[in-house]
């Protein structure tokens, strides 16, 4: 009786041992998302695949927006104005994180970027512009929430930047 004692205590101690180790497991993952522990190099990774995202979406989205009921309409010309602005924000963010020593520095950047491409999130939400450019946004859209987690900001179409 006792051994089954013993040995139900020794499996119960792994379980909780294998529950602590992957709490901790997270716990370093979600602090290493939020930006602790990435050196500039790596946030400048994040910041390239950003501006290439940004720069392939907007030439297909000027494609979508003429080929959809929006075309020749001021909705698509301010659209357009949207998308030049974030590839605009993206350009910039580029140069001046080359430019500043701490990656850090650069979240107000980072902060536009993310508050225009929020204005062309609700647009995407609501209209349909074909696989191609959808499947484009879904890509700048994940890049720019890599982006805000670091820089431990809201993500892209949160109430923060309305």
């Amino acid at each position: 009786m006792s051994r089954r004692i013993l040995r139900l205590f020794a499996g119960f101690a792994a379980v909780v041992m294998i529950f602590l180790m992957v709490d901790t497991a997270n716990a370093q993952r979600r602090r290493e998302v939020r930006g602790r522990g990435l050196t500039k190099a790596q946030v400048k990774l994040i910041v390239n695949r950003v501006e290439d995202r940004v720069d392939n979406f907007k030439e297909n989205f000027d494609r979508s927006l003429d080929k959809s009921r929006l075309n020749g309409t001021s909705r698509e010309d301010w659209l357009n104005k949207r998308a030049k602005d974030l590839e605009s924000a993206t350009d910039e963010l580029a140069r001046e994180f080359d430019r500043r020593d701490a990656w850090a520095e650069n979240r107000e950047e980072v902060r536009r970027c993310l508050n225009i491409a929020t204005d062309i999130d609700r647009n995407m939400r609501n209209y349909r512009y074909g696989g191609i450019t959808e499947s484009n946004w879904a890509r700048v859209r994940f890049e720019l929430n890599s982006l805000a987690d670091v820089y431990n900001m809201p993500k892209v179409g949160t109430a923060a930047y309305q």
